[in-house]
């Protein structure tokens, strides 16, 4: 796993296949998703390097229901207590009720979804609290829940305007520059949720995959958007 600052207050855990968000609020810590069922081992290693305790992670918010982002939310919120978050829609399929939807691949994105189904199958884990759009939850003064599905039926954004940051979960992108997200159940509402998520112009935009965007962020999410969903905008 990769340890990247994204800014002070903000760091990325890279795995192999996905990677989640570390936001500090003074000793508070709150985790963007959780990486697979592996993680959590490197995430508290992580965490420590940082200088903190894991067992100040207050609450885990998982952006969708997908098994490398909620994977090892489960183990870290048991060792230490957190509270573990998200939408109502997708809060069945992470607590192992339903299964998830099966996407729409464009020819493309066959081989990598091949390639993502090789992450290690997320336990049914309980979710604490179900979101809805527009909740302001209790972190980076004042979190904002931004209901933007396409990719599951419970997608969501996490923006935190004081701080002009905006976590995209997978309805958006970085590879090489920035795109919609892959593997849509429902591309035409994902491509409407993308729209909805640039509108915010967050100065720093984090990907469920790919590098965080801190350059000209504004313009490089309105221009993705505007675009065919399948090209790519370089930025940076």
């Amino acid at each position: 796993m990769d340890l990247v600052e994204v800014l002070p207050q903000l760091h990325m855990f890279r795995f192999r296949i996905g990677q989640a968000y570390l936001w500090r609020d003074g000793t508070e810590l709150t985790l963007i998703d959780a990486g697979d069922v592996t993680a959590a081992p490197a995430i508290e290693d992580a965490v420590r390097e940082l200088g903190h305790d894991p067992a100040r992670i207050a609450r885990i918010v998982i952006t969708h229901g997908h098994r490398d982002h909620y994977g090892a939310a489960q183990e870290l919120a048991d060792r230490h207590g957190a509270e573990i978050l998200a939408h109502r829609l997708d809060a069945p399929v992470i607590r192992g009720e339903e299964e998830i939807g099966d996407p729409v691949l464009l020819d493309w994105e066959i081989p990598l979804y091949e390639h993502g189904l090789t992450v290690p199958v997320a336990p049914p884990t309980r979710v604490d609290t179900e979101l809805s759009d527009g909740v302001v939850l209790p972190f980076g003064g004042g979190a904002r829940v931004v209901h933007s599905p396409g990719h599951t039926p419970g997608s969501i954004g996490v923006h935190l305007p004081p701080h002009g940051v905006l976590f995209t979960g997978d309805c958006v992108a970085e590879a090489g520059g920035v795109m919609l997200g892959v593997f849509n159940i429902d591309r035409e509402q994902a491509v409407s949720s993308f729209q909805r998520l640039a509108a915010l112009e967050a100065a720093t935009v984090c990907f469920g995959h790919g590098d965080p965007l801190t350059t000209d962020a504004v313009a490089v999410m309105r221009a993705s958007a505007d675009r065919d969903s399948g090209l790519q905008v370089e930025h940076g």
